[in-house]
This record gives C-alpha cells, structure tokens and sequence, in this order.
C-alpha cells in the first residue's frame, strides 16, 4: 500500500507531485542561508501587529486540527493501538484525509517562523533544531498525504496541533511586547510538553513494529526514527536552556 499514491489525495494541491514541496524547502533553504546577509546592513523589523495576527491564525488553525482529528476518529471508532488507512470515500475517510492535507499545508506555513525571526534580526534563534524541524515536518507529512492520509498517522497530527495550539498561544503572548514577560514563566513547561508528545509518538509508531497491523511498517519505523532524532534535540536543548543556563 505505502508504494503506491492515495486516489483520493494524489490530485490535491501541493501533492500531486514532489516537485512543489521541493521547490518551497530549497526557497526555504536560500532564505536561512542568504536572509541574515541580507538584513545585516538593515533595520530589524518590528512586525508586533503582523506577528499577533499570524500567531492567533495559527492558534485557530490548530485548534481546528485538533478537533478534526479528535471528532473524526472518535466518529469513525478509530483504534490508538492499531489503525489502518480508511483508503474509501466514505464521508469519515474523506474528513481524515482533508485534515491530513490541513496539517500538512499548516507545516508550509509554518516556515514563516523563520522568515520572521530572519527579519526581527533574530538569527541566534534560527538554529539546526529549528531549520531541521522545520524542513523535514514538510516532507515527512507530504508522504504522509500522498501515500497514508489517516491511519496511525493521525495521532501524531492530532497530538502536533494540541501541542501547537499551546506553543503559538505562547508566541502571541510573546509578540505583544517586553510588557508580557511576566507572564511566560511557563516556557519550560512547554518545552516539557513537547517532549512527552515525542515520548508519545515514539511509543505509539514503535508498538507496531511488534504486533500484527494492517498499516505500512516503512511508515511506523521512518516515524519512529525521526521522532528518536527530535527527542534528542530537544532533550539536548532543553538541557542547554533550563539545567546548565541556570547553572
């Protein structure tokens, strides 16, 4: 099944072929490596209104996420252990597949993030884990539409947009100023949130590398190794922020 485009997502936009995604992830790529250049002998931007209304945008979007997810597999008596692909046009496998498309397009948008930080002079937080992140989420879910859209794959999309729903909750309050920096005490806490959903993800993917499931195992085992690659990252940053910044 995994070699083989879904029907019903394979025409969708931005899917249908590689090329698209390659082609926003290499402008992605310039923008990392020529935007600081850029910028260097001009004024950092401030861009507070445009940062408050992007952030809420994408706290919408991903409570709409979460919900799709949510609802539909409650309605379609989805299994958390073991879920195939619902590779019909019923009115349920059609919904998962729409959301599947929805958070794959959210992974395009979220590029933006960088572009901003490129623009408000912020390259320190451009880092490798950001850049990785960033990139590799678009791949990853552009597969995951073209060729698995629902499955045990919405547990991971469902789980992203909750934890998205939090972190760009965080970055709204964040870009309304200096004012607010009272109340973001609980960044670690985020960061905390981020990691169990990987401990999560990981646990869910692996668990069918060792059962019987109609749902493809290249699929569970890529999921799980990147997940391993983001644990470490992210472990490795929060170390470097929260045990030895402190010290």
């Amino acid at each position: 099944v995994f070699c083989f485009p879904d029907p019903r997502t394979d025409p969708w936009p931005l899917v249908y072929s590689p090329l698209p995604v390659t082609l926003v992830f290499t402008s992605y790529l310039f923008v990392v490596a020529l935007g600081p250049s850029y910028m260097r002998r001009r004024r950092r931007l401030e861009l507070r209104a445009l940062l408050v209304a992007y952030n809420l945008a994408m706290v919408a979007l991903s409570s709409y996420m979460f919900y799709e997810f949510l609802v539909t597999s409650v309605l379609a008596n989805y299994s958390y252990l073991c879920q195939p692909v619902d590779y019909s046009r019923s009115e349920l496998g059609m919904r998962m597949a729409r959301v599947c498309w929805w958070f794959f397009f959210s992974k395009v948008v979220e590029l933006l993030d960088t572009v901003f930080l490129i623009l408000r002079k912020k390259q320190e937080q451009v880092t490798f884990l950001h850049v990785y992140h960033h990139g590799s989420m678009l791949f990853n879910w552009w597969s995951g539409v073209k060729y698995v859209p629902g499955g045990q794959a919405f547990f991971i999309g469902m789980l992203n947009s909750f934890v998205h729903i939090f972190m760009y909750g965080y970055y709204t309050l964040a870009s309304l100023g200096p004012r607010m920096r009272q109340h973001l005490w609980w960044k670690r806490y985020l960061t905390i949130l981020q990691l169990c959903q990987f401990v999560a993800i990981a646990a869910h993917s692996s668990y069918n590398l060792f059962t019987e499931c109609p749902f493809p195992d290249g699929f569970n085992t890529a999921v799980f190794l990147y997940i391993l690659s983001l644990l470490a990252l992210f472990l490795h940053f929060y170390y470097r922020t929260y045990v030895r910044g402190k010290q």
